[in-house]
């Protein structure tokens, strides 16, 4: 099945190859959408639709979603695509696939960046079909990728001041604008903490398994796993000690559940 899914994820970045899109509006400047997302959306839904028979799809663009189903896609076209509009090569296609609300597949792949992430449920985490594994520094040593909450702005001061406490504590920190690239470089050791107030499902729904199958622990605002299908504030390191430290100092910015 994996194959199958990278061929067509495969498939459905040609189309991030053409340069002559569209770049529109999704309720304000911070929020866009490309005529390349909406096209490779609806070719991630034809192909992996085909693949199982009475399957249903989650996605980000034109707010497409069918979640009464065994089996269940989590698909993000581009994610990133504010830095897919400027040329920025950090972004990607995330697609994810559930069974019973449970993450089994996933895959992240960045043309640009010319890395496949992919995943499968109790199967080890890969890139370029080499197994990786999440680091094991020390919260001092650790490599911190987070940002201000783009589409949420009323939380910006507090998640700064949560940067910052996590900054003083911790090496630096990297924001690359995609969070799928983001966590799944958590999954490979290059980064070691992740904090984002608010992600869509689709934006962390693959990602979340390679981080899993890396070793990396993910959770929501309580610290328990977040569900694939819904939008949570997303923390992630790569041990569970980081983890616990990562929550904690959230929840100290953030006394109750942001959303």
């Amino acid at each position: 099945m994996i194959e199958k899914v990278i061929g067509i994820v495969k498939e459905a970045s040609v189309l991030m190859g053409e340069r002559n899109f569209k770049v529109m509006e999704k309720g304000g400047l911070e929020n866009l959408v490309t005529t390349q997302d909406l096209a490779v959306q609806h070719f991630l839904i034809e192909k992996l639709g085909k693949l199982i028979p009475d399957c249903g799809f989650l996605c980000e663009e034109e707010d497409f979603r069918s979640l009464d189903k065994e089996y269940i896609w989590v698909v993000d076209p581009i994610d990133g695509t504010a830095n897919f509009a400027r040329g920025i090569r950090d972004c990607c296609i995330s697609v994810a696939l559930t069974q019973n609300g449970e993450q089994i597949l996933g895959v992240v792949y960045s043309p640009w960046r010319d890395e496949l992430y992919t995943a499968e449920k109790g199967k080890g985490a890969f890139c370029n079909g080499k197994a990786i594994h999440a680091s094991t520094r020390p919260f001092k040593d650790g490599m911190l990728c987070s940002a201000m909450g783009l589409y949420c702005k009323e939380y910006g001061r507090k998640c700064a001041d949560a940067i910052y406490d996590i900054y003083m504590r911790s090496n630096d920190i990297r924001r690359f604008g995609s969070a799928a690239i983001e966590l799944c470089l958590l999954a490979s050791g290059q980064v070691d903490l992740y904090f984002e107030v608010r992600l869509s499902p689709w934006d962390f729904a693959a990602a979340m398994l390679i981080v899993k199958e890396a070793g990396g622990h993910i959770a929501g605002y309580d610290g328990t796993e977040p569900s694939p299908f819904r939008p949570t504030t997303t923390i992630a390191a790569n041990s569970e000690e980081n983890l616990k430290e990562m929550v904690r100092t959230i929840q100290k910015f953030f006394p109750t559940k942001p959303f």
